[in-house]
C-alpha cells in the first residue's frame, strides 16, 4: 500500500501530486548529482489544500510530504516516490521527521508566537530528509501577525522548503498568500468510497462501515471514529436523542447543560491522554531530576506548555460541541427531507422512527427554522460566547413551533 492508496475518493488529485513528487525527486537527484535541472516541473514551493470538512485535508497535504521525503530504491528505478514503508515515508506520516513541521492551533488562532521558530526552521536546509516541510493544518485561524511571517517566508523560500498549507476554502487564505500557492480542491468522498476504505483499512463489518459512511455523509474522519470507537457512537446517540428532549423549558435547559457537560467531558479526556504525555516529555528534556524537581531557568518554559494545552482544551471542547451540531443538523436535515418527500437517501437511517415521528408532527417551515437555530449557535460559539449559553438560546428555539 502507498502513500496514495489512503487519499479516499481523490483519484485526480493524487495522480497530479505523485507527478508532482516524481519531479521533485528529480530536481534533488540533479543537485546531488551536479547534473543539469530538468527544465520543466510541476513541483512548486507552495501549496495550498482546500475542501469540506472530512475531505481529508491534512491526510492528503501529509501523505504528499511523505513522498517527498520518500528513500525507497524503487523511487530511484522510476517508481512513484511515496511507498508508504520506507524510514522516510513512514516517519513523515507518523510525524516524526525531523525536517517535516506540522502547525496547528491549538487555540482560536495561530499566533505569531506559535509560529516564529517554524518560519525560522524554514529558511535552513533540510537536515537529513530530501526536503524541508512546513505543514499548517490550519492555515484559516492564522490571524493578521502569523499570516504576515507566513507570507514572508512564502515569498522568499530557501531552495529546498516546502509550505503545504490546509484550509477549508481559497477564501479562509490571506489573498497574498494564496497567490503564491499553487491550489488543490479536494472533493467530499462518496458514501461508497468511504465505506470500502473502513472494511478494507480498518477491517470493519460491511453493515457497520456503511451504516457509519453514510451516518456521516463521507467524512472520512468522523467515519473512522464512530466506526472503531463504541463510546463515540453512543455520544453521537445521545446527540440524535436530543429533538426528543426539548418539548418543554426544563427538557430543554437541561438538554443544553448535558450537551455541553459531554463536550467538556470529551474534551477532558483527550486532554489527559495528549497533556500528561507531552508534560513528561518536556521534563525529561529539560533535565528534571528523581523526584520531579526541575532545573533553575525553566519555569518559564512549563508555563508555556501549560498555556497552551489550557488553550488547546478550549478549543477541544468547543470542536466536540461544533461536531454534535454538525449531526444534529444532519438529523434536521433529514426530517425536512422527509416533510417534502425527497428522494434523498437518509443520513440518520438506525433514527428513522424519530425521524418520521418529529416529520408528522412538524411542518418544513418549523424545520428551516430549527436548523437555523443550529447554524446560529455554532456562530455564536465561533464568537466565543459562553458555551452554555449559546446552547440553551438553541435548544429552547427548537422547542418552538
Amino acid at each position: 500500500m502507498t502513500v496514495w492508496d489512503d487519499l479516499v475518493g481523490q483519484e485526480k488529485v493524487s495522480e497530479q501530486l505523485a507527478g508532482a513528487a516524481r519531479d521533485a525527486d528529480a530536481l534533488v537527484t540533479a543537485a546531488a548529482t551536479d547534473t543539469p535541472r530538468p527544465e520543466t516541473s510541476r513541483m512548486t514551493h507552495a501549496w495550498l489544500f482546500t475542501g469540506p470538512p472530512g475531505a481529508g485535508r491534512t491526510q492528503t497535504a501529509r501523505a504528499f510530504a511523505a513522498a517527498l521525503q520518500c528513500v525507497s530504491p524503487d523511487r530511484a528505478l522510476g517508481g512513484v516516490p511515496g511507498c508508504g514503508f520506507c524510514d522516510g515515508c513512514h516517519t513523515a506520516l507518523v510525524g516524526t521527521h525531523a525536517d517535516v513541521s506540522t502547525v496547528a492551533a491549538v487555540g482560536a488562532e495561530i499566533l505569531v508566537k506559535d509560529m516564529r521558530d517554524t518560519v525560522r526552521k524554514s529558511f535552513t536546509s533540510p537536515a537529513n530528509g530530501r526536503w524541508q516541510i512546513i505543514l499548517v493544518e490550519d492555515a484559516e485561524r492564522l490571524n493578521e501577525k502569523s499570516a504576515n511571517a507566513v507570507l514572508k517566508a512564502v515569498e522568499e523560500p530557501a531552495p529546498r522548503t516546502v509550505w503545504l498549507l490546509c484550509a477549508p476554502s481559497i477564501e479562509d487564505v490571506l489573498p497574498t498568500i494564496r497567490s503564491r500557492c499553487r491550489h488543490l480542491n479536494l472533493r467530499t468522498p462518496s458514501v461508497g468510497a468511504v465505506a470500502d476504505m473502513l472494511v478494507r483499512r480498518e477491517g470493519i463489518e460491511p453493515d457497520v462501515a456503511a451504516s457509519v459512511a453514510r451516518a456521516t455523509q463521507g467524512h472520512v474522519d468522523r467515519a473512522r471514529r464512530l466506526a472503531t470507537d463504541p463510546a463515540a457512537r453512543e455520544r453521537r446517540a445521545s446527540v440524535l436523542r436530543l429533538p426528543l428532549r426539548v418539548e418543554d423549558v426544563g427538557g430543554a435547559l437541561r438538554a443544553a447543560q448535558e450537551l455541553v457537560d459531554a463536550a467538556a467531558a470529551d474534551a477532558k479526556q483527550l486532554a489527559e491522554d495528549m497533556d500528561g504525555k507531552e508534560t513528561e516529555e518536556l521534563k525529561a528534556a529539560l533535565g528534571a531530576v528523581q523526584g520531579g524537581r526541575m532545573p533553575r531557568g525553566t519555569a518559564g518554559i512549563m508555563k508555556d506548555l501549560e498555556d497552551m494545552q489550557k488553550r488547546r482544551r478550549t478549543r477541544t471542547q468547543r470542536d466536540s460541541l461544533d461536531l454534535a451540531l454538525t449531526d444534529l443538523t444532519g438529523f434536521y436535515r433529514d426530517i425536512l427531507a422527509l416533510q417534502l418527500g425527497s428522494r434523498v437517501a437518509i443520513a440518520n437511517a438506525d433514527a428513522e422512527d424519530a425521524l418520521e415521528r418529529l416529520a408528522r408532527a412538524g411542518t418544513p417551515e418549523a424545520t428551516l427554522r430549527r436548523i437555523e437555530a443550529i447554524g446560529a449557535c455554532r456562530d455564536a460559539l465561533d464568537r466565543n460566547v459562553a458555551p452554555l449559553l449559546a446552547v440553551e438560546a438553541m435548544t429552547m428555539a427548537l422547542r418552538g413551533g
